[in-house]
Formats: structure tokens, C-alpha cells, sequence
């Protein structure tokens, strides 16, 4: 309880505490109240810059729902099945990419989806598709989606494995019941299956949430801390890092740096408690 206290609740609250000051013209730390986030949210010096970056947030995350979470579970739903062969290996190796430092996977997909260098262009073009291929990390309509997809590619093994372990819990004697009544295969997952993992889901959904609301790794070793092209990949991480610490010609403001990460916080707070006093409550009746 001390080491959470020490490294968890009291930089939350050091924080909370330096987004309520700022420096008057003698550089002097006076206390504002609210006048920070009146600032963030209502100045268009602010403002612009933090509404895309939230924007972006939120396209991030709705990627991450429709295509990761749907397709862990279709791989566990899968992987699950006891007529699969090497069903460890195929668990393996679609785990492995979490396991990768976002180091590592930024710069290979950088140099894989690189129109110069890249091998994306030559396999596009072995398939007969190379009219398919844009630079896709350099404009502006497609490289916060393809951010995400990468993402989506790394982390895709963790909603699998847990989802896969859900499956696994279902009691035998339930899956026996339902053949008893002629439910197998895909009948089966949908009518008995998923209403038994629905709160699993649930979970997988506001890790999810949490997650992609704290991004930031991936975004700044692809993009930089200018989030390119023209902002169009600047989420709430970027945003945040740019204005705490200052980058190239914007200087560093611990004030309003501290601003931005207590509104975030204030956003994944208000998400966690959306799930559990009004979802998780009504997935409860799918439990045991």
C-alpha cells in the first residue's frame, strides 16, 4: 500500500495541485483556481490543439473496438476449438507482437510502409494491387487509422488470450447440455458462448478505453512529437508531452501540462465509471 501510495496517489495529486497554479508576469507561482482549464478548453491558442487531439483519441479507440476486440475473440473463439491442431503455437506467435517494445514495432512498420524502402509496395504489387498503395503514414486522411491498425496488430493478442480464457471456464456440462438440444458449432458460440463471456468483454472494452486514452509510445517513435502529418496523428499523449516539456520552438509549461493530463484524467475516470455503475451492472445477470 505505501510503494501504490508513493508512485501512484501522490504524483496524481502533485498533479492535480499544479494544474490549479500558474506563473504571473513575475514568474511568481500564484494560485488560478479553474483558469487553466477555462484556458484549454475556451482559448483558441489551446483549445483547437486539445479538441483534435481528443478527436483523434477517440478515432483511435473506435478502431480499437471494432476491428482488435472483435477479432480476439473471433481468434480465441477459434483457438478455443479442441479440433485445432497446434493451437499453442498459433496462440504464440499472434501474442508474440505484445511482448515487442513500441521501439521496435514503430520502426519496422515505418520502414515496411515506407514508399521507398518499404516492402509494402512490392507484395502489393505481387498480388496485382499496387494501385492500392499510398503513402499512408504521410497523409493526413490515413495515417492516424494506419496508427491504430498497427497498434490494433501488436495488441491484438491480449483480448484473445483473455477471451480465450473465458471460453475455456464454461463449464463442460452446459456445452454438453446444449448438444443434448442440438446447439453446436457457430449456434452454439453465439446463443451459449458469448452471453457467458459478455462480462469478460466488458472488461476487454474498458482496458481497452483506459489504454488507448494513455497512447503515446507508438504515436511519438512513428511520428515524432509533432504528431505528423499536420497534427493529423496528435492525441492526448503528444499533446500533453509537447506542453510539459516544450519541443523544438514551444517552450515547456508545467502549468497547463499538468492541466492536460488531470482533463485526461478526468475523461478516463468518467469512462471507468460509465462501465461499472451502468454496463457492468446489467452483465452481471450473464454470470454464474
Amino acid at each position: 500500500m505505501l510503494v501504490y501510495t508513493a508512485i501512484m496517489i501522490i504524483p496524481l495529486f502533485a498533479t492535480l495541485n499544479l494544474s490549479l497554479f500558474n506563473l504571473d508576469g513575475a514568474r511568481a507561482r500564484v494560485f488560478v483556481g479553474l483558469a487553466n482549464f477555462a484556458t484549454l478548453f475556451g482559448d483558441a491558442r489551446w483549445s483547437g490543439a486539445f479538441w483534435n487531439a481528443l478527436a483523434n483519441n477517440g478515432w483511435f479507440f473506435v478502431v480499437h473496438m471494432l476491428v482488435q476486440n472483435p477479432i480476439g475473440i473471433l481468434l480465441a473463439a477459434l483457438l478455443s476449438s479442441p479440433r485445432l491442431r497446434m493451437a499453442a503455437f498459433y496462440r504464440t506467435a499472434i501474442f508474440v507482437p505484445t511482448i515487442l517494445s513500441f521501439v521496435i514495432v514503430g520502426f519496422v512498420w515505418k520502414l515496411i510502409l515506407s514508399p521507398i524502402w518499404g516492402i509494402a509496395p512490392g507484395i502489393l504489387d505481387f498480388v496485382g494491387l499496387k494501385s492500392l498503395f499510398a503513402p499512408w503514414l504521410g497523409k493526413e486522411e490515413y495515417a492516424l487509422t494506419t496508427l491504430a491498425l498497427v497498434s490494433v496488430w501488436q495488441f491484438v493478442g491480449i483480448p484473445m488470450m483473455l477471451i480465450y480464457a473465458a471460453l475455456l471456464s464454461i463449464p463442460d456440462e452446459v456445452l454438453e447440455a446444449a448438444e443434448m438440444d442440438g446447439i453446436t458449432g457457430a449456434s452454439q458460440f453465439w446463443k451459449i458462448k458469448l452471453p457467458l463471456i459478455l462480462p469478460s468483454i466488458g472488461i476487454i472494452s474498458i482496458l481497452t478505453f483506459v489504454g488507448n486514452f494513455n497512447a503515446f509510445d507508438l504515436i511519438y517513435v512513428a511520428q515524432g512529437a509533432l504528431a505528423g502529418p499536420d497534427f493529423a496523428t496528435d492525441i492526448l499523449g503528444t499533446f500533453l508531452y509537447r506542453t510539459f516539456f516544450g519541443f523544438q520552438l514551444q517552450l515547456g509549461d508545467p502549468h497547463m501540462g499538468a492541466t492536460i493530463a488531470t482533463a485526461m484524467f478526468g475523461i478516463i475516470l468518467v469512462g471507468v465509471c460509465i462501465y461499472l455503475f451502468a454496463i457492468q451492472t446489467r452483465l452481471r445477470r450473464y454470470q454464474f
